[in-house]
């Protein structure tokens, strides 16, 4: 199974601050911008979402079709088949994608520990 990019998005109380905070640690704007309210951040291949007021906890962000440049692959699974592995293994899904669509659509699971793991597909 290919998960695409890797991330960690997490929930902070104040952008400005948590992106001077990982500025310190070698990361750069990537996208985003303070009045969308995030900032994705990379330090070479590690990225980092600082998202202020759009979700509560903490959440590992996957994206099928994505290098770690947000550049589109020439060959990835796309997230319905993706989705599809994880039910015939029994894996229970908290939001499913449409299984009749095509492009970008995203599931949302957790592990068991109740961490939040978002596969989002972009294209």
């Amino acid at each position: 199974m290919k998960l695409g990019a890797f991330s960690i998005s997490l929930a902070v109380k104040d952008l400005q601050i948590s992106r001077e905070f990982y500025e310190k640690l070698g990361f750069a704007v990537f996208a985003g911008s303070m009045d969308k309210n995030y900032f994705i951040m990379k330090n070479e291949d590690s990225l980092i979402g600082l998202f202020q007021g759009m979700f509560e906890d903490n959440i590992l962000t996957f994206n099928p079709g994505w290098n770690q440049d947000a550049k589109t692959l020439s060959s990835f699974d796309d997230v319905r088949d993706i989705q599809k592995d994880l039910k015939n293994h029994g894996v229970k899904l908290e939001t499913e994608a449409d299984q009749n669509s095509k492009g970008a659509a995203s599931i949302v699971l957790k592990d068991p520990d109740g961490n939040v793991i978002l596969i989002d597909q972009h294209v």
